[in-house]
């Protein structure tokens, strides 16, 4: 074998059985359509256990769960409430959300003058 092609194959060999040597791949390096999920059964599960002992769950918010993906419908009079719920699926297992959730009474951007105000 020619040296240039030892030196070239040496360090590609390195770096591939590098993984191999860590304990092999996890499913963080993986890309989202190819992670093992949970199923949609004990995703929505899950989000039903979350949902009612939680604060946002008084909000009355509706979810279907369809191949890993979580659309939320409904509304509420806090910003926030939004947000927990995006949280609360993708904690759940949740490969993808769909939040269609409205905040009523502008609320969110309420708050954002408020905080913006000049004095």
């Amino acid at each position: 074998m020619p040296k240039f092609l030892a030196l070239f194959l040496l360090p590609l060999m390195l770096i591939l059985a590098a993984p191999a040597r860590a304990g092999g791949f996890s499913n963080k390096n993986l890309p989202v359509e190819q992670r093992p999920a949970v199923s949609d059964a004990q995703l929505e599960a899950t989000i039903k256990t979350k949902l009612n002992k939680s604060k946002i769950g008084k909000d009355g918010f509706r979810f279907k769960v369809q191949r890993g993906v979580v659309t939320w419908e409904g509304t509420t009079n806090i910003g926030q409430h939004k947000g927990a719920a995006t949280r609360m699926a993708r904690s759940s297992g949740a490969l993808q959300v769909i939040n269609n959730i409205k905040v009523l009474n502008g609320e969110k951007g309420a708050t954002l003058r408020k905080a913006y105000v000049q004095p």
